[in-house]
């Protein structure tokens, strides 16, 4: 445990949420371990769930343009102690009637080596 397995962290979680503006989701992937765990804590109808291994998560990810069209992720804070990281976000997206939508939220993550095995997302309940 040392400042640099900290700064290892910070490096790889800001990059990670940093990718998904690439809306390339393998790539997002690449910096999660196959038996990834991302949970999503949201209002109703907005992919919420527990999802597990490569490719749940992947395909939970990968649902985000459906649900935010046209999104922007930016990071606002991180915050990061050995293998443990939070993250405050906001996400923008075109809302059907022309406007843009928006939202903060928060990510728990836990890491294994140099790699994310665990996701926690929270979003506010309107």
């Amino acid at each position: 445990m040392s400042a640099s397995e900290t700064a290892t962290t910070i490096e790889v979680v800001t990059r990670f949420e940093n990718n998904f503006n690439t809306y390339d989701f393998d790539l997002v992937m690449s910096d999660m371990t196959d038996d990834a765990v991302f949970e999503h804590v949201a209002e109703e109808g907005k992919s919420i769930g527990r999802f597990e291994g490569r490719e749940a998560v992947r395909e939970a990810f990968a649902s985000l343009p459906e649900h935010f069209p046209n999104y922007t992720l930016g990071v606002t804070d991180i915050v990061a102690h050995e293998d443990r990281c939070a993250v405050q976000w906001e996400i923008k997206w075109d809302l059907p009637d022309g406007g843009k939508g928006e939202l903060k939220g928060a990510d728990f993550f836990r890491m294994r080596g140099d790699k994310i095995c665990e996701k926690l997302s929270y979003l506010p309940v309107e």
